[in-house]
Order: structure tokens, then C-alpha cells, then sequence
């Protein structure tokens, strides 16, 4: 039998790219919504192709997760390091939170590689990363002296947790409600400014922070 031409060849290799790509878009949309709990036969589902082709892609799921967060760490190194480069002290603080938070909310996934237990290589690995650029962030602000100054940097973290926490338990009643939340805890870390910033959104009513407390409880 004649061995193939490199021409015979390259709609295979084209076939090969599409559907590694249709498989990368398509764990990135279910990890983001759905956390990376999600398994690779739902996501060849996702993507219209066999589980064999996903496994012939990616051996398994880890190796799929690196590929396709390496990155989103990279993204989101990208904006904060733009937010860095606000000039006014506060506005350029404010936002590198705020994009914290914005990422985590529209990614569970990310949320997940960033503050669970598993996968802790890549954890660590974007720990380094993002720990030097909050430390520097957090020292501007408060050299700047609109920054309390018994903040420390791990107490972000907590913040980013407590959000994230929130942007997850409410996604199905008020999506957005992270947004209040990081508008009150901002306005508790400011040193000093004329009145008080105004709330994004609406509080949510009783049923909604009954259904938020519930799926809080659930996630667990």
C-alpha cells in the first residue's frame, strides 16, 4: 500500500486541530459554569465528538485543565498587571480587586484551580504569579495612604474566597450580586473619602437569599 503524500495528510491534521479546539472551547465553557468537576465524556458531549477523540487529544483530564488554564492564569496575570498601571493610587487598587473578583465570578473553574485543595502544582504555580503582584499592590496603596495599613496581603485572599463563595451560591438568583458585596468591602478598606460609594444592583429579597444560603450549604 503507497505510503501518503504530506498533502493526503494535512486535512487530517486539520481535523486533528478543529476538534482539539472544539474540545479546549468546549471544557472552558462547562468549567466555567459548572466547576472543574465536570468529566470528559460530558465534555466530548459538549463538543460533538467521541470520548476516544478527546482522549487522543488529551490523555487525561489534567492535561487537559493545564493546557486550557495556564492560560487563563495568564489572562488574568495580563489584567491585573494592566489595572497596575492606573495612576491614581485608589482607582488602580480598586480595579486590580475588582478584576479579581470579575474573573473568579465568570469562572468557576478558575475559582476552583485558584482556592481548592486539588491540583495543588498548578495552584502553587499561579500563586507565584499573582502573590508578588497583590503584595506590590497592596504596598502602593498604602504608601500612598489610601490603604488602611493593618491590611495585609493574605487578607485579600479572603476577600476573593468570600466573593467567590457569594458569585456562586447566587448565580442563579442575581449573578451580579458580587458586585454589592465588593462595593461595601472596598468602602471598609479605603483610608478616608467624602461619602460613600453608591451600591450596584439591587439587594436580594428574602426567597433570593434563602435560595443563595441553600446552594452556599450545597457546595460545600
Amino acid at each position: 500500500m503507497p505510503t501518503p503524500t504530506s498533502a493526503e495528510r494535512r486535512p487530517l491534521r486539520a481535523d486533528a486541530e478543529r476538534n482539539r479546539r472544539l474540545i479546549l472551547d468546549s471544557a472552558r465553557d462547562l468549567f466555567a459554569c459548572k466547576g472543574l468537576h465536570v468529566g470528559l465524556d460530558e465534555i466530548a458531549r459538549h463538543a460533538g465528538v467521541g470520548v476516544g477523540t478527546v482522549y487522543r487529544r488529551f490523555p487525561d483530564k489534567d492535561a487537559l485543565i493545564g493546557e486550557l488554564f495556564d492560560d487563563r492564569i495568564q489572562t488574568l496575570v495580563s489584567r491585573l498587571d494592566e489595572a497596575a498601571t492606573i495612576p491614581d493610587d485608589w482607582e488602580a487598587f480598586r480595579a486590580f480587586v475588582a478584576t479579581f473578583a470579575q474573573m473568579q465570578a465568570e469562572d468557576r473553574g478558575l475559582k476552583e484551580l485558584m482556592f481548592s485543595g486539588d491540583r495543588v502544582g498548578r495552584k502553587d504555580v499561579a500563586r507565584e504569579q499573582i502573590k508578588p503582584r497583590v503584595s506590590a499592590m497592596v504596598g502602593r496603596a498604602q504608601a500612598a495612604g489610601v490603604l488602611r495599613a493593618d491590611l495585609a496581603p493574605p487578607d485579600l485572599a479572603l476577600v476573593n474566597i468570600m466573593l467567590g463563595t457569594l458569585a456562586d451560591a447566587a448565580r442563579d438568583v442575581s449573578p451580579d450580586v458580587w458586585k454589592r458585596a465588593l462595593t461595601i468591602v472596598l468602602d471598609g478598606l479605603v483610608v478616608a473619602r467624602e461619602g460613600v460609594t453608591a451600591l450596584p444592583g439591587e439587594p436580594l429579597d428574602t426567597d433570593q437569599i434563602d435560595t443563595t444560603m441553600r446552594a452556599s450549604v450545597a457546595r460545600r
